[in-house]
């Protein structure tokens, strides 16, 4: 049975070994694969954005360079363009022409806009309040033409863009480098608009190189970087220039929110740094599937499956191997059960006699020659079922010991109702238990005698307890007579002084004592609580006892 087990459980082992071998491949794999499908997503995606971006970019290259400005301050500078501009790409917000005009230009400026319709031609700084032209000595770069021209459109030129706090800085890098520079992302259009940047070109005047103003695009957020579709495997968001801690994100209408990032939240899977006006844009993808997940999910059907198969395996062997074996099963324990039967009637036989032997002595003891039939009739009944009491006791537990209150029953003991218990109620040996029980109906049977005498009634303390601890642990018994003297108790028998000095202590390897005291009668035994106890028998006595359990 050990050896088909040993074979089974090898069998399991080997099964569950695979079985978790196949999960670790298919786990690594998912994990794989998801890794290099979303990086081939990302890396299209980031191409498509940076080729979109180089677009727009090409297209604020052509257009300053198509612009010829020999009058800055013309407020259709746009219209020679406008047919190229929207043949190249038409997804721009609104394009813009800023002039780089002198104080000594803006009226002049003022005029043009006026005689263009717009609708608003003062010269005012970027919020729309009117400018003191006076106190300037400088150039300031001024909004002259708009591109499409709309209700919303038409109030926007005539606004001077050198104090917005985006625009501004992003013109002056223009100049600078002279070539395209992108803003930092702002609303365009108006405080509440899209989210969206500004690229700006640089147009020099013929002849000199100096800036004679800047074409500009404004391009919303949304589908110039973030777009993505909703069966993409990433969502994309867009570190924020402005801050350290924020991102730009789109959400399916493609309105652009700030979302502050911290350093316990989730980091992207993937980043690409993209160009566009001059500076680096980072781009952070965000993987849409716990790609961990879904590779644990399947690694975890893996390896139910190699589980499944390994248990049907195994469970059709231990299967056939058991019907194999069931008969020579039933034959160990009917053998077992032929042993252990033998050994109950071997140790039946062997409590019987002692139990005989016992009886035997009390007989004798008792109707020894020249003793009074009647007392001695009555002596032996009492201590035969004394006796048989003990033995009844016995065998409700099986022999595994009998509880020294049980002792005390009325049934077996005289006068127990005068008898007053106290002590643990420790479980004692069989043999131990005959002793006692034959002890305290000795000393029960001698307590009445010469009550008429004294016209009292007796009064009887039986007291018990254990000093000290596991091998070293004593039992201590004492058993005292009030209202009694050496006048008024009846003298023990032969057979009962006997059993008070010799046979009872010798049983339990101890040693006793009887005397009176001025009130009482005093019997005292002192034993070892191992030979009281005595595991040994008991355990011999549970083994012989205990069901045969059956071989599985």
């Amino acid at each position: 049975m050990v050896r088909l087990g040993f074979i089974i459980g090898f069998i399991a082992l080997i099964g569950v070994l695979l079985s978790g071998l196949a999960a670790y491949r298919v786990h690594d794999q998912e994990l794989t694969v998801d890794g290099i499908a979303l990086a081939r997503a990302i890396d299209v995606h980031a191409s498509l954005v940076q080729d979109r971006l180089t677009d727009r970019e090409l297209l604020a290259r052509v257009a300053a360079g198509l612009f010829r400005a020999p009058a800055v301050m013309k407020a259709n500078m746009l219209e020679p363009l406008r047919s190229s501009i929207y043949a190249f790409k038409t997804d721009f917000v609104v394009a813009d022409w800023v002039a780089r005009l002198k104080p000594n230009e803006l009226e002049a400026a003022r005029v043009a806009l006026a005689g263009a319709g717009f609708s608003n031609p003062t010269i005012r700084d970027f919020d729309d309040q009117p400018l003191d032209t006076r106190s300037l000595d400088h150039p300031i770069d001024v909004l002259m033409d708009v591109e499409p021209r709309n209700a919303e459109t038409m109030a926007l030129p005539g606004r001077v863009l050198d104090g917005n706090p985006i625009l501004g800085p992003m013109l002056a890098q223009a100049m600078a480098d002279g070539k395209p520079v992108a803003s930092d992302p702002l609303p365009l259009l108006r405080p509440n608009g899209p989210i969206g940047v500004v690229l700006a070109a640089p147009v020099l005047q013929d002849g000199t190189g100096l800036p004679a103003g800047f074409v500009t695009f404004s391009y919303e957020l949304a589908p110039l970087m973030l777009t993505n579709d909703d069966l993409s495997l990433f969502s994309v968001v867009l570190k924020d220039p402005r801050s350290d801690n924020d991102v730009l994100i789109a959400d399916d209408q493609g309105v652009v929110t700030t979302r502050t990032t911290t350093p316990q939240g989730p980091a992207p899977s993937i980043t690409r740094t993209v160009t566009f006006g001059g500076r680096d844009w980072s781009l952070g993808y965000y993987a849409k599937t716990n790609a961990a997940t879904r590779a644990e999910r399947n690694a975890a059907i893996a390896a139910a499956i190699g589980i499944a198969l390994t248990a049907i395996v195994c469970g059709l062997l231990g299967y056939v191997a058991y019907n194999n074996l069931r008969l020579s099963r039933e034959i160990e324990v009917r053998i077992g059960f032929e042993r252990r039967l033998t050994a109950v009637i071997d140790e039946l036989n062997h409590r019987v006699k002692n139990i005989l032997a016992v009886i035997q002595s009390i007989v004798t003891r008792t109707l020894r020659h020249g003793s009074d039939i009647d007392v001695a009739r009555e002596l032996l009944i009492g201590r035969i079922h004394a006796m048989s009491n003990v033995v009844s006791l016995l065998s409700e537990s099986q022999w595994q010991g009998v509880k020294l209150n049980g002792l005390f029953e009325a049934r077996a003991i005289p006068h127990a109702d005068r008898i007053a218990v106290s002590g643990p109620d420790i479980a004692v040996s069989a043999r131990a238990a005959q002793s006692l029980s034959l002890l305290f109906f000795e000393l029960a049977s001698h307590s009445d005698e010469g009550l008429s005498l004294v016209g009292k009634h007796p009064h009887i303390v039986a007291h018990w307890e254990v000093d000290g601890e596991e091998s070293d642990a004593i039992f201590h018994f004492r058993w005292e007579e009030f209202n009694t003297s050496a006048a008024t108790r009846r003298e023990d028998s032969d057979f009962g002084v006997i059993l008070l000095d010799r046979v009872a202590p010798e049983a339990l390897g101890g040693v006793s004592k009887r005397y009176f005291t001025d009130v009482s009668y005093v019997y005292e035994l002192t034993a070892p609580m191992e030979t009281v106890v005595d595991m040994t028998e008991r355990d011999r006595t549970e083994q012989i006892s205990a069901p045969l359990k059956q071989v599985r």
